[in-house]
């Protein structure tokens, strides 16, 4: 057993430990030190008060499932297989067989290999199973970590899915998932049945009772095929998991965020004196939103105000119990939010600040921008703020290089973050970015090396409707392809520098690099064309798969469990 010096927190294994926490659908306004004033965040804002805080932060991807693959991995989704062209680029339901490929490399599995103990507590949202139930080949557990407590999907309250108590809105689902391919049960086939029994019944029509009978069995399991997923959906989809066994199903709402912080607490506890690495992958503040009655009516902002409020008092207990365990100096702390604020969502109220878009906008910035705040006293300057473009995959070779990991790795998209934490080096590594909705790239950055502008060229943007709202609440979200975008030739390019909100495009007449900058981003999107199997990106089928691929506990389809379990000792 590692020795710990309850001063400094430095055991005999020099290491540091990793507490990254991710939050869902935060919108970098919604905090105190990015220009909040309103929301209380005094635990984020101690965070930034006593480490780094990037202004520039830059998500990978505007959605959940291809952000949360880029952090893991270092590399871009579509590297993965997690870039889809379909309606919505996320995994949709459990019993799906996509997710992050069982031969994908994690920080997590880095870590693990150099002795670290790895923990995920919260969403996942990276797919579960692959052929059969109980596979688990995209489970947390075979993506290197050694203990898993928390939601494999994530919580849902749209067209698709929802996680409370009432079922939401299912006919998007219906039309693009069920009715996909020659399995959908349409409405005409029904009616074009009933118009045979009544045609039959007025004597118009010939036709066998046997014929009736078949025609009625064959109606009546089309329908159940087509109602039966629905009805279950919140049952199935919406599930706690230790580990690999289910031991909530659905899940409840009103305990969750408790057990998940005492998860991620004793978690800490029990692993504080080795190295350890904790995702604590919140569920706030995604719909449908907690109603704490600690935090309920306590914000000047509603139900989301309250939420946030409450997922900063969470992160505040974490915090605690890394300083009352004398864990500080030797514990990076990363806090940081999977992509943008979804905008269209009426429940939410999430602010991106100045920057145009939301969630599901693969180009502008309210998408993609994010907080990232940093702390580990001692070895991080405490109140720095870095402007440079930075990324959420930076967190992967930024682990392996403090983790001391120096074995072969396939080409990463990230860059070692610790030369710009610790103030050894004013300029990123990362010229270029590129930004995809789905399988589409949507725009790229440029920092050329020899000025402090940040140019985006967008190649599309989508369509707000209604027009002139900055959003798409017409159809909940925006879309990556197709007629609910619009395609730009030449692009539209910003500088960013000077104008963060996107308002002002510039051109040949009043930006005079305006065409070495089409030019040099053009390049570098062949250069990296070139680095994707045969110059193409490997897409993936992410929301394909037999129902009985979902995870249970009891007897399928007729699933149902609470969770009377505790953390382990």
């Amino acid at each position: 057993m590692l020795g710990v010096d309850e001063v400094t927190g430095l055991g005999l294994d020099s290491r540091p430990n990793f507490v990254l926490i991710m939050v869902d659908d935060l919108g970098i306004g919604d905090v105190g030190c990015y220009g909040n004033h309103t929301i209380r965040t005094p635990n984020i804002d101690r965070l930034a008060l006593e480490g780094v805080k990037l202004s520039q932060h830059i998500a990978a991807a505007p959605l959940c499932t291809p952000s949360r693959a880029a952090f893991l991995t270092g590399r871009y989704a579509l590297r993965s297989g997690l870039a889809s062209s379909g309606r919505v680029p996320v995994l949709l339901f459990l019993a799906g067989s996509g997710g992050l490929p069982p031969t994908e490399t994690t920080f997590a599995k880095r870590l693990q290999k150099q002795g670290y103990t790895t923990g995920l507590v919260g969403k996942w949202h990276l797919g579960v199973n692959c052929v059969s139930r109980g596979d688990h080949c995209h489970h947390p557990n075979q993506h290197g970590f050694h203990y898993f407590y928390g939601l494999p999907f994530t919580l849902f309250n749209n067209s698709y899915l929802d996680c409370s108590p009432l079922l939401g809105r299912v006919c998007l689902l219906v039309s693009q998932v069920v009715c996909s391919g020659s399995g959908c049960v349409s409405y005409g086939g029904v009616f074009g049945f009933l118009v045979q029994v009544c045609l039959r019944a007025l004597g118009l029509l010939s036709v066998s009772v046997g014929l009736l009978v078949a025609l009625t069995c064959l109606t009546a399991g089309g329908v159940a095929v087509w109602y039966v997923p629905f009805r279950f959906l919140q049952t199935w989809n919406c599930i706690v998991m230790r580990n690999q066994e289910v031991v909530e199903q659905p899940l409840v709402m009103e305990t969750l965020a408790e057990r998940m912080l005492n998860e991620a607490q004793h978690f800490i506890s029990r692993n504080a004196h080795q190295p350890f690495l904790l995702f604590f992958s919140l569920a706030h503040v995604h719909t449908p939103l907690f109603n704490s009655p600690a935090f309920a009516g306590k914000s000047r902002h509603g139900v989301y105000g309250d939420n946030v409020e409450e997922m900063d008092w969470i992160i505040g207990q974490v915090t605690e119990t890394v300083d009352s365990l004398g864990l500080a100096n030797n514990t990076m702390m990363y806090f940081t939010s999977d992509h943008g604020g979804h905008i269209e969502d009426p429940q939410r109220g999430g602010w991106n600040g100045i920057y145009k878009g939301g969630k599901a906008m693969g180009g502008w910035e309210g998408g993609i921008r994010v907080p990232g705040i940093f702390r580990w006293p001692g070895r991080l300057p405490a109140g720095r703020v870095v402007d440079q473009p930075t990324s959420l995959m930076d967190l992967y070779p930024t682990l392996r290089h403090l983790a001391q990991d120096t074995e072969a790795d396939r080409p990463l998209d990230g860059h070692d973050l610790m030369p710009l934490l610790e103030g050894r080096s004013r300029r990123s590594e990362h010229q270029f970015m590129l930004h995809y909705c789905g399988s589409y790239l949507h725009a790229v950055r440029w920092q050329p090396p020899d000025c402090d502008s940040v140019f985006k060229v967008h190649y599309v943007t989508p369509v707000f409707s209604p027009a002139g709202t900055g959003g798409c609440s017409d159809q909940e979200f925006c879309s990556c392809y197709g007629d609910q975008v619009t395609s730009h030739d030449p692009p539209l390019v910003y500088d960013l520098l000077h104008d963060p909100t996107e308002s002002r495009p510039l051109s040949p007449a009043n930006e005079r690099r305006f065409a070495e900058v089409l030019r040099r981003v053009d390049e570098a999107v062949a250069v990296h064309r070139g680095t994707l199997p045969g110059g193409h990106l490997t897409e993936g089928t992410l929301n394909e798969g037999p129902p009985w691929l979902q995870p249970c506990c009891g007897t399928f389809p007729f699933c149902g469990c609470q969770d009377n379990s505790r953390p382990p000792g």
